[in-house]
């Protein structure tokens, strides 16, 4: 499915196939001899979303942009079912499997890997070649690379990254639902915009 959003409408490499029931929105540029899988979402709301040649985007992903965090795919890159990429770089020959998550200002550099239900933060730059181990958080810059269970030690370097302000523009509240309400505001606000989105 095509979809018009605030005016723009997805560009599409004749030689691509589109799956028939993905939704590509707004401002997406999709290269040659790319595979968008069945149920793929690629949301570009506000910000654009170009994605190269020879991708491949498999079942169920997210890629989405915004105003303020666009997102740049370049080529032979592999996109896994379920993985969540938005408003980051990702440059040629990178892998990000199964579940993946890739959040805001991150960039993958040429031959990383992050692998399944791998993270990696705002913020973050994983050098050529890295990897991200399975379920593992990268963060920062220079990059560390942690398990899960160091909770406390990745939020010693996400606190300061500063999520709700870089993400959303919401000052962090000393009371986490007041930040929340922030957010849901904007995010609602923001979500309006598709009231009149077309399909094509």
């Amino acid at each position: 499915m095509l979809i018009n959003h605030l005016g723009k409408s997805p560009i599409i490499d004749a030689t691509a196939f589109i799956a028939p029931n993905a939704a590509i929105c707004g401002d997406v540029k999709i290269g040659r001899n790319t595979r968008i899988m069945y149920g793929a979402s690629i949301i570009a709301e506000g910000g654009t979303i170009e994605i190269g040649d020879d991708c491949v985007v498999l079942e169920n992903a997210v890629l989405r942009s915004t105003v303020k965090h666009s997102l740049k795919i370049s080529n032979k890159v592999l996109i896994g079912p379920n993985a969540h990429v938005v408003g980051c770089t990702v440059d040629d020959n990178v892998f990000i499997a199964t579940g993946a998550s890739i959040f805001h200002g991150a960039k993958l550099c040429r031959g990383s890997e992050v692998r399944i239900n791998g993270v990696v933060h705002i913020k973050t730059i994983l050098q050529e070649n890295q990897f991200v181990p399975i379920g593992w958080i990268a963060i920062g810059n220079p990059v560390e690379i942690l398990p899960p269970e160091k909770h406390d030690d990745i939020w010693k370097i996400q606190k300061p990254l500063d999520f709700p302000e870089y993400v959303y523009g919401v000052n962090r509240e000393d009371e986490q639902e007041n930040t929340m309400l922030q957010v849901m505001k904007m995010m609602t606000n923001t979500l309006k915009s598709h009231e009149n989105d077309r399909v094509l």
